[in-house]
């Protein structure tokens, strides 16, 4: 390939609660892309894996059509490779191999199954991109559907990554929230997040001193969008915004005084994610405190943009 070659690329995202698809123009040895078209939507592949084991048929189907979808548009957008990634639904489900071979008959796209530590891998190489490489210790998480990574780097290297089975969509079936929320009922969520994370979380990520906290995925873009009052989302001033933790606190507060139809009107909070925002806030928070963090970093990019970022390193 020529190195001036410009090629066109898709990835898709495909996510216990989210498919995310993006396609981008890249040249061999740049340092970046050009976004050509991007789309994600809530599937809830996830939906009852938690207490039966398996991918369900309804979400499943609903799922593949989705998936279907954004096979057609890169093709249509002319993508010359398209990369599709399946996490912990897929990876987790006693049928998820069944679920990838029928997804991959139906798209003729091959499909990639990654572990916990893969996922987190690209999640830090899709953040490093957007955000770029900082001196100093760096501590991402991503909060999933079904599992949530942690992902310490050291000067812009890895060090460590873990992946928890801890997602918002098992603790919304556990914790559904359809109406205003009584501290209680909330503390009983944090109770179970809070002990996921003092059992799982190694010693080392624990007690390393953490010079920039990083959050990326739905809720934690979810949140800057609503810190900074957005009607629309925009990823140019999500990206990099700064959460404290008494503005997610205030959020928290916000949200719980709501019921699930008043969560689901509020601007950037996207279809199916009304009854996941307080799993999700409550993991912000337990990880900020286990951390000792006051502060986090946003990044509007993460796992898809790290399958773009490998792809991209293969062209060369």
């Amino acid at each position: 390939m020529s190195t001036h070659a410009i090629v066109r690329l898709a990835t898709i995202d495909l996510g216990t609660n989210t498919v995310r698809l993006l396609v981008a123009d890249v040249e061999p040895g740049a340092l970046g892309w050009r976004v050509v078209d991007h789309a994600q939507r809530v599937t809830r592949l996830g939906e009852g894996l938690h207490a039966s084991g398996r991918l369900a048929e309804v979400p499943a189907a609903r799922t593949t059509a989705a998936v279907v979808e954004y096979v057609e548009r890169a093709r249509r957008a002319g993508a010359a490779r398209i990369d599709l990634v399946a996490t912990s639904a897929v990876r987790d489900a006693t049928n998820g191999a069944d679920y990838a071979s029928g997804l991959q008959r139906a798209t003729g796209v091959a499909v990639r199954v990654v572990s916990g530590e893969e996922e987190a891998r690209l999640t830090l190489r899709g953040i490093q991109q957007g955000l770029g490489q900082t001196a100093g210790t760096t501590l991402a998480f991503d909060i999933g559907g079904g599992s949530t990574e942690f992902i310490l780097a050291r000067d812009g290297a890895l060090v460590i990554a873990v992946s928890l089975r801890l997602g918002v969509v098992p603790l919304a079936e556990r914790f559904p929230f359809r109406n205003s929320v009584e501290p209680p009922a909330y503390q009983a969520l944090v109770d179970e997040v809070t002990g996921h994370l003092a059992r799982e979380l190694p010693p080392a990520m624990v007690a390393v001193r953490v010079d920039r906290l990083v959050g990326t995925a739905g809720t934690v873009t979810t949140l800057a969008a609503l810190d900074l009052g957005l009607r629309t989302y925009d990823a140019a001033r999500v990206q990099g915004h700064a959460l404290t933790r008494a503005a997610v606190d205030a959020l928290r507060a916000r949200l719980a005084a709501l019921d699930v139809r008043q969560r689901a009107a509020l601007p950037c909070l996207e279809p199916g994610r009304a009854d996941l925002i307080l799993p999700g806030v409550a993991i912000v928070l337990a990880t900020m405190a286990r951390l000792g963090c006051d502060r986090l970093v946003v990044s509007d990019g993460g796992l898809r943009e790290g399958i773009l970022a490998d792809a991209l390193a293969a062209a060369i």
